[in-house]
C-alpha cells in the first residue's frame, strides 16, 4: 500500500507517518500543497490520499477537486480540523470516500484508511452522526453551496482579497466575482462584507 499525506505541517506529517507505518505496512509518502500533491500523486499512485483541508493557498476541496480530475478512481480521506457538517457533506459530494476530524479518536483515522483503501467509504463515527442531524435541520445557510462556493467563502473568512483567491485557485477575478455575487443571493445578503461574516460564523474560517 501508498498512503499520501496531504497536510502544510510538518508535525502532522511526521505523527501521520509513524503511525501509519505501525498499523499498515505502506510506503507514507509527503507533500504539502497543491502542485506538490499532483505531481506527487501522478507519479507515485497511491492507494490512499491523506487529505488536510486547510492547506495554504488554493485549499484541500481545490486539492481534491485536481486529484479527482487526474483521477476519477482515487481514494481521498480527508483529515481535517474542521468538524462542522457542512465541510464533510462538501467534501464527501465532490469525491472525497472518507472523512475523519483531527479531533477524533486514532482508531477512527486507521479504520478509515483501511475501509477506503478497500474501496468503501468512511465517516467518523460522531461526525456522522451530526450530519444525519444536519440534513434534516433546516437552519444551516450553507446548504446550497456547491464546494468551490465553500472554498471562496472560506478564503474571505480567513480575509484574502478577491485577487489574492483568483490567483490562489488559477481562476479569473471576473469568476470569483461572479460566484461571490452568486453566493450572495443563495445567501440572501447585499455585501461582501456580510459573507465574510457568515464564513467567520459558520466555516470557523
Amino acid at each position: 500500500m501508498k498512503i499520501l499525506i496531504v497536510d502544510d505541517h510538518g508535525v502532522v506529517r511526521e505523527g501521520l507517518r509513524k503511525l501509519f507505518v505501525a498499523h499498515f505496512e505502506a510506503e507514507v509518502l509527503e507533500t504539502t500543497g497543491i502542485d506538490d500533491a499532483l505531481a506527487v500523486y501522478e507519479r507515485a499512485r497511491p492507494n490512499v490520499v491523506v487529505l488536510d483541508l486547510n492547506l495554504d493557498g488554493a485549499g484541500g476541496l481545490e486539492v481534491l477537486r485536481r486529484i479527482l480530475a487526474t483521477d476519477s478512481g482515487a481514494r481521498v480521506v480527508v483529515f481535517s480540523m474542521h468538524h462542522e457538517p457542512i465541510y464533510a457533506v462538501r467534501a464527501l459530494r465532490g469525491g472525497a470516500r472518507g472523512y475523519v476530524s483531527k479531533s477524533a479518536p486514532v482508531e477512527e483515522l486507521i479504520a478509515a484508511i483501511r475501509k477506503v483503501g478497500a474501496g468503501e467509504q468512511y465517516i467518523d463515527r460522531d461526525l456522522a452522526s451530526r450530519i444525519a442531524v444536519s440534513q434534516i435541520s433546516s437552519d444551516d445557510p450553507l446548504q446550497s453551496l456547491s464546494i468551490r462556493e465553500v472554498e471562496i467563502l472560506r478564503m474571505l473568512g480567513q480575509g484574502k482579497s478577491m485577487t489574492a483567491i483568483s490567483e490562489n485557485l488559477g481562476i479569473a477575478y471576473k469568476t470569483v466575482a461572479n460566484i461571490c455575487t452568486q453566493m450572495k443571493v443563495k445567501l440572501g445578503v447585499d455585501r461582501t462584507a456580510d459573507l465574510i461574516r457568515l464564513a467567520i460564523e459558520t466555516l470557523k474560517a
